[in-house]
């Protein structure tokens, strides 16, 4: 297959040439090489460097940009950056490229971006500049000192498209990288905003975890008597939950007798042993957010269709009585801030079966909560009458007698 690179750096440059060793041709384009001769002379030999962008792309039938989206250079973490404001990446490399590369390809082509956008930039900004041929993102997880392998080698591919569809556009990529990469590699197909969400999230999540096994070290020099590698080798070999699947459904906050009062007591002790930060407080606060973010959301719906609203679920998890850290009183907290009483139910703290007519909150999933035991079925605890709406959090309820709303599924299909 005849592919372009647009943006043979650091990133580019190595995943061309091994398409070039896969029997591909590549032709490839770099503003760095065609100002020196020499460089350009060096690079020209795997992949058929370009003196233009439509040279490059001419014959192309899937053209990859790799091209940066940098910061200003102060925010790159080599200095403070905390004091400063928060700044999006800049996109201006990657809009000239796609503007030039949209006024010479055809709807035979395909565009690729690969560069590192935040969520929503694609379809908001980037998406309707191609207007001559089609448009896919497909971010890369590839760490530098390793770059030929990583692409090789990928923990997945992510493939971007307007409406998430894995026909068209989407499989054509995967079949293109089946002849490239490792035959067992995952594909997460999604919608250009899922796939920038999965690129930026994959990053901040390594991020959090290395400042909390550091923030182990930091203890360990305060407290004394720590050895910092003990503490982390048993947390890493925790594969049920730290370390596994589990917890990775976005639903109901964290709850019970333990949870968050170990982060409230750890506040306690940022503060005693001086570590001059304070994760557990962030922690929290976002915990808090979240739940008032929920009660709002329930109160406008309940407003737009005159109910009142009903929690199901008000223990701290399924199949308990017990109340304490309950995640959902703390939802009902921010309800009741807002001038309505949620109507409470649950078996083992609150049994009324109704009927009702009302905006229910769906807390409970129990299959959710014990999934690494066995499969459980969740049944309503009381009886909802026609006209009810039901917000689930855990995105798994279907009952064609109610207006359900998947909380935290936003894709609508084009």
């Amino acid at each position: 297959m005849k592919i372009a690179f647009i943006g043979c750096g650091k990133l580019g440059l190595p995943c061309a040439e091994e398409i070039v060793k896969a029997g591909h041709e590549v032709t490839g384009y770099d503003p760095a090489y065609i100002k020196d001769d020499r460089t350009f002379k060096k690079h020209n030999g795997l992949i058929d460097l370009k003196h233009t962008i439509p040279e490059a792309v001419k014959f192309a039938k899937i053209v990859f940009v790799a091209v940066p989206t940098p910061h200003d250079p102060s925010y790159d973490g080599r200095a403070p950056t905390a004091h400063l404001a928060p700044k999006d990446f800049d996109y201006t490399i990657v809009k000239q490229v796609l503007n030039e590369c949209n006024s010479v390809m055809n709807p035979a082509q395909m565009i690729v971006l690969i560069s590192t956008v935040l969520p929503g930039t694609v379809r908001r900004e980037l998406a309707p500049m191609i207007t001559s041929t089609r448009f896919v993102y497909n971010p890369y997880l590839i760490a530098m000192g390793s770059v030929a392998w990583d692409f090789r080698n990928p923990e997945m591919i992510m493939i971007g498209t307007q409406d998430g569809s894995s026909t068209g556009d989407a499989q054509e990529l995967v079949d293109f990288y089946s002849t490239v990469i490792e035959s067992d590699t995952r594909y997460e197909i999604g919608t250009w905003d899922e796939c920038e969400c999965i690129k930026v999230f994959y990053n901040t999540f390594i991020s959090t975890k290395i400042a909390l096994v550091n923030m182990i070290q930091d203890v360990a020099l305060k407290q004394g008597n720590i050895n910092v590698d003990v503490v982390t080798q048993a947390l890493a070999k925790s594969s049920k939950r730290i370390m596994g699947p589990q917890y990775m459904t976005a639903g109901m906050g964290d709850g019970g007798a333990c949870h968050p009062r170990d982060n409230i007591a750890l506040r306690y002790m940022a503060q005693e042993l001086g570590l001059g930060y304070d994760l557990f407080d962030e922690i929290m606060f976002a915990r808090e957010k979240q739940a008032e973010n929920l009660a709002k959301f329930l109160v406008n719906i309940a407003q737009e269709n005159n109910l009142p609203i009903l929690i199901h679920g008000v223990a701290y998890k399924p199949n308990v009585p017990y109340k304490d850290g309950s995640y959902s009183l703390l939802v009902a907290h921010y309800c009741e801030q807002q001038g309505m009483w949620p109507i409470l139910v649950d078996p083992h703290t609150h049994a009324q079966r109704g009927p009702f007519k009302a905006v229910a909150l769906l807390a409970h999933n129990a299959n959710i909560t014990y999934k690494y035991i066995n499969e459980q079925k969740q049944e309503l605890y009381c009886y909802l009458e026609k006209g009810s709406v039901i917000v689930d959090p855990w995105r798994q309820y279907e009952d064609d007698r109610y207006k359900v709303i998947h909380y935290g599924n936003t894709r609508t299909l084009a």
